[in-house]
Formats: structure tokens, C-alpha cells, sequence
């Protein structure tokens, strides 16, 4: 059931007939005030600004995905760098989201490459000035794009770029993608996994991927993982995941801030609140922007106990 809801979920976010409707329409402008920090830089600084004397991180990104419209990428791109350039002048960490998707991958991969080389040096630069270590974090997309993503990451990497991966727990092959990054000291935010995916390379079922998520995350979490500098950070809302990766942290040595976890914004906001009051390090993923329905509908498509929350909008529009 929830695989079919995800995938429903996705088909709207993908659909730019439903995302022209809904992002027009006043009345669903309550799901975006729900997963969204605002639809520019400056709303979304407020945010960030209010979290980190919360005591939370953020990482902020800017919505837009699978674009394929030239002009549209180039704005993509600036307001990567200029999210950066604010987070800088408040001396807050960079730390700036991207999707491949959203710079250019859909449309030139080769043009997108550049893109993301452009804002990996100016995040670069800006993290030399400020005088802490800044983050250029790849977000995960869709199966097909995974070898690309990862081949941006080494040329990222290579241009001397602070640059993280997202990897995903559903798919089988992250095992295999997270042992050289773990064995290089380099970083990793893992997370389930908001892509439907019925292929034989990914798992399938809430216990198949939540049990591939602690294989992964006891890795992350490895001796081996912490003498090589690696960081760890888990994207998950999961209560009981959470509870057992504080264990396993805790067995194997590692401190809170030698780790973190990252959650969306408006979502299991009182867990968030725990596990700081608990002393670990929360990450707060900060979207903002005005293309908002693609990424909210798929935080909908999470969990089919949200399909009220799309039925009011609905109904209410």
C-alpha cells in the first residue's frame, strides 16, 4: 500500500499540469507553509537564524528539480551561491543542498557538471573567508541517476570542492557505493530513500529497508569509519532507527557532534526537539523557494497517513 502511495505521490510531483495548479492555488499554500522555509533566501535565512539559536544546524536548499528549461537552471545556480554568500555573511555554517536534477543534469550533463563546479568553488571560497568547514551536500535521486551523482562527486572532490553524498538505504548497491567514501575520511548523509522503486536492485517493504539502514549505519559508525575522519550524519524521523544508531554510537565510542542527525523541516518536529534537549547534533533541511510542490507532495507520499493533510488542501482549493 504504501509503495503504490509513494508512487502516486511521485507521479503528481513529476506532473507540470498538477504543479501548476497547486502551486497557483492559495488554498495548498498550506503544504508548503508545512515543509517549506519561505519562497526566497532572506525568509529562509529568518528560519535558519531562528533554529541555530535553537541550537540546530540547518542545511539549506533551494527547490527545483528535474528542470529542463536553460534559464531556469542558471537562476538554480545562482541562488545556490547566493544562499551561501548569506549563510556566510550571518557566520552561520555553509551548508547548501543540491539536486543534479536542478542544475542542469536533465538537460546537459556536461553543462551541469560546470554548474556545480562554479558553486562548489565560490562555497569553497566562502568557507576559506568565514573559517569553518562549509558542505556542498549531493542530494540522491532516482536509480538512473546514481552513477552520474556519484561521478560528480569525484570531480567535485577533485577540484578540491567540500563535498558530501547522499546515500540511499533501499537500494542494494549503497553498501558497495558507501565503503570507499567511509575508507577515504569523506562524508555521508543516509537516508531511506523518497523514490519508489520496484526494480530488483532495491529493497522492498518498511523492514527490508529499515534493516538495510542499520547494516549501513553500523558501518557509518564502525571503527574503521572513525579513524579514517569519516562523518557520519542519518536522515531519518524514524524514533526507533534513531534510538538504536544512539546505541550503537555510543558502544562504539563516537560523541555526539562526531555525528549528527538531519530531518526535514516540519516533520516529527518534537523528536527533533528531543534528541537535542538529549544533546545530540540535529540538522534541520531547510527548503525554501518557489517551486515547492514537487518536493512537498513527496514528503506527503512518505506516509500514507498524510493523505489528509493533501485532501484538505484539495478540497479547501
Amino acid at each position: 500500500m504504501k509503495r503504490l502511495w509513494q508512487s502516486w505521490m511521485i507521479a503528481l510531483a513529476r506532473s507540470p499540469r498538477v504543479t501548476r495548479w497547486m502551486q497557483g492555488n492559495r488554498a495548498t499554500a498550506s503544504i508548503a507553509r508545512r515543509f517549506v522555509a519561505g519562497a526566497d533566501a532572506a525568509q529562509a535565512m529568518s528560519v535558519a537564524r531562528d533554529l541555530e539559536q535553537a541550537g540546530f544546524k540547518t542545511s539549506l536548499y533551494y527547490l527545483g528539480e528535474y528542470v529542463k528549461d536553460p534559464a531556469v537552471v542558471a537562476e538554480n545556480g545562482r541562488q545556490k551561491i547566493a544562499v551561501a554568500e548569506s549563510l556566510s555573511a550571518a557566520h552561520l555554517q555553509i551548508h547548501v543542498s543540491i539536486d543534479s536534477t536542478q542544475i542542469g543534469y536533465a538537460l546537459d550533463e556536461q553543462a551541469g557538471q560546470a554548474l556545480a563546479l562554479k558553486i562548489g568553488a565560490r562555497i569553497r571560497e566562502l568557507g576559506q573567508a568565514h573559517g569553518a568547514p562549509p558542505v556542498l551536500m549531493l542530494n540522491m535521486e532516482d536509480a538512473e541517476y546514481v552513477d552520474r551523482i556519484l561521478a560528480l562527486r569525484a570531480s567535485l572532490l577533485a577540484a578540491g570542492v567540500p563535498v558530501a553524498q547522499t546515500l540511499q538505504a533501499y537500494l542494494k548497491r549503497s553498501a558497495d557505493d558507501l565503503a570507499p567514501i567511509i575508507a577515504a575520511g569523506g562524508q555521508v548523509r543516509l537516508v531511506k530513500g523518497a523514490f519508489a522503486d520496484p526494480r530488483p536492485h532495491a529493497h522492498q517493504g518498511k523492514a527490508a529497508i529499515d534493516a538495510n539502514y542499520l547494516v549501513l549505519a553500523r558501518k557509518m559508525l564502525s571503527a574503521e569509519a572513525r579513524a579514517s575522519g569519516f562523518r557520519p550524519v542519518f536522515g531519518t524521523h524514524d524514533e526507533a532507527l534513531t534510538a538504536e544508531i544512539r546505541r550503537i554510537a555510543r558502544n562504539g565510542g563516537w560523541q555526539p557532534g562526531q555525528y549528527e542527525f538531519e530531518m526535514l523541516y516540519g516533520v516529527r518536529t518534537e523528536l527533533q526537539r528531543q534528541l537535542r534537549t538529549a544533546g545530540e547534533q540535529v540538522r534541520i533541511y531547510l527548503p525554501y523557494g518557489r517551486d515547492w510542490w514537487p518536493y512537498a507532495v513527496r514528503r506527503v507520499g512518505e506516509s500514507p497517513r498524510n493523505a489528509a493533510l493533501l485532501a484538505r488542501a484539495v478540497v479547501s482549493g
